[in-house]
């Protein structure tokens, strides 16, 4: 040891403790590096990813008991919320987690573990995982933020909503945009990204979902029709209204029956206006 220079005693040290000597740690190994490949830079999102998850999950449906009671089968759905909602963001490393995803899994998961099957109820979590993946990948571009200016991104699709509603009530239209001046990103881009989970009952969206999922005209078409008949409906109201009453009636749709929102919907179909 007398022998040794003091970098060959360091690193006869680290070599007896475990500890990887200080001249070798390189970089992006180093836990304050902000390298994308850095495995320490990886860890710390994906941590503020999973205590993000945690905290939205918490806050999916407080007003039901399947989502947010105190019994070992709520906190087990929430369990399976948040694993279904971690494991995608690991796999989807472009879109990651965004908030609100929650909303969007929990009807498919609802219905999954409602089954009157025992056996096909134990399978909700898996089963609610496909159909989310499934789910997202037409609705993906919308998540992404790197195509929020691109012609397959949320503000293309909003603008998408806003020439439906011109070429079905220009008169609205106008009201809304022109007069008002009403963009349709300040309620849109929450009724298109949550796909209207925030808008209604739970028991309405799970109708809503039905017709959005099963139109053969894919989901994404069908939700714009939706909202386009939402804002017909209550053109009335709208066009009474200014800037202030017009944005706070369209953050907080009204009750409305979901039967009706989607006769008038289904009055709407054509090709989608670009």
């Amino acid at each position: 040891m007398e022998e040794m220079t003091a970098s060959e005693r360091e690193e006869h040290n680290a070599e007896g403790t475990g500890v990887l000597p200080r001249a070798e740690i390189v970089r992006d190994e180093h836990p304050l590096s902000l390298g994308k490949t850095s495995v320490w830079n990886q860890y710390f999102q994906e941590s503020e990813i999973v205590e993000q998850i945690d905290r939205d999950v918490k806050r999916t449906h407080p007003e039901m008991e399947f989502f947010n009671g105190d019994s070992s089968d709520s906190l087990s759905n929430q369990e399976s919320l948040k694993r279904i909602l971690t494991i995608f963001a690991k796999l989807n490393p472009g879109i990651r987690y965004v908030q609100g995803m929650n909303e969007v899994l929990a009807p498919l998961y609802y219905v999954f573990k409602n089954d009157p099957d025992q056996s096909q109820a134990a399978l909700a979590e898996p089963d609610a995982f496909f159909c989310f993946v499934e789910l997202l990948s037409g609705f993906r571009d919308n998540f992404c933020k790197q195509l929020d200016n691109s012609v397959v991104g949320i503000r293309s699709t909003i603008t998408t909503l806003s020439q439906l509603l011109r070429r079905h009530d220009e008169e609205l239209w106008r009201h809304l945009e022109v007069v008002t001046k009403v963009n349709p990103q300040f309620y849109a881009f929450r009724w298109i990204t949550l796909l209207l989970t925030q808008e209604f009952q739970f028991r309405d969206c799970l109708s809503l979902w039905d017709t959005l999922l099963g139109d053969p005209e894919g989901p994404q078409a069908t939700l714009l029709r939706v909202c386009c008949a939402m804002l017909i409906l209550v053109r009335r109201r709208l066009l009474a209204g200014d800037f202030t009453a017009n944005l706070k009636l369209l953050q907080n749709y009204p009750p409305t029956n979901i039967d009706h929102i989607l006769h008038i919907a289904n009055k709407l179909r054509g090709p989608l206006p670009f």
